[in-house]
């Protein structure tokens, strides 16, 4: 894992690009549908402070966020809608002032943080880069979203990086939150970063692989785009079969996208 420091830098510069996607929209703008079904540019955002607030919530109160994943288990879909609902419907300046003001708590406070600290989450527990690392992965896949519902074109940065390891190292759970039986052999998975250097991740030796640019792979496993939209392959039924269901969130099974029309 990377030093927290790196990560929360990452972090920030992830969080402000996005801000200057969003700090200048007009209410019209913020009404806007996104790829994610009910959704407006404003619950993308508002989805962002709510799970700001949560980590913040984990890192200083673990008896109140206790209560929080009991609420979230009782249902879970319910309970994640519910966040993003009420930040939705606040005035955008309140609510872009929420969202800045909470994601720079919680950069404090993970700086502040003792080395090798553990905190509670949904999934397992977290280290201060795993936390600030889950945070850079949504913050960039909502900003996604939002990009999508503006016709807007990100360019991808070095800092896919964080969001590649996250989608590797979850393969297991994405086989397991379906109920399947992860694979006993590791994969060998080899990405083009947007610089051209390559990204590898497994033995070199493994008989199942992955290939194809950063970008696709990131949009894979947090299920921005359809498979066949993208020019990541696999070598193997194991590998094949992971990349139709990866995903690199926690909680159920997300539908994914559908295939766009040609």
């Amino acid at each position: 894992m990377s030093d927290p420091a790196v990560v929360l830098d990452d972090l920030r510069s992830e969080s402000n690009q996005l801000d200057q996607l969003v700090g200048e929209l007009t209410d019209e703008q913020w009404g806007r549908p996104t790829p994610a079904p009910r959704w407006t540019v404003a619950h993308q955002i508002a989805h962002l402070a709510w799970t700001d607030a949560a980590a913040l919530l984990a890192v200083t109160d673990r008896e109140a966020f206790g209560a929080q994943v009991e609420k979230a288990l009782k249902a879970p879909d319910d309970f994640v809608d519910e966040g993003a609902e009420e930040g939705a419907a606040l005035p955008p300046a309140e609510l872009l002032a929420r969202w800045r003001a909470g994601r720079e708590q919680l950069q404090q406070t993970l700086r502040a943080a003792p080395a090798g600290a553990r905190f509670p989450w949904y999934g397992p527990p977290m280290s201060v880069a795993s936390m600030a690392t889950g945070r850079l992965m949504e913050t960039w896949a909502h900003g996604q979203d939002i990009a999508d519902a503006l016709g807007a074109v990100r360019e991808p940065t070095p800092r896919l990086r964080h969001v590649a390891y996250i989608g590797v190292r979850a393969r297991d759970y994405a086989f397991g939150v379906r109920g399947l039986t992860p694979p006993a052999e590791p994969f060998r998975v080899e990405l083009t970063a947007p610089d051209g250097e390559l990204w590898v991740y497994g033995p070199e030796d493994a008989a199942q692989r992955v290939t194809g640019p950063a970008l696709d792979f990131c949009l894979l496993v947090t299920q921005r785009a359809h498979r066949a939209d993208l020019a990541v392959r696999a070598k193997g039924a194991d590998a094949d079969r992971w990349l139709d269901i990866a995903q690199a969130f926690a909680g159920p099974a997300g539908p994914g996208r559908e295939q766009k029309e040609a």
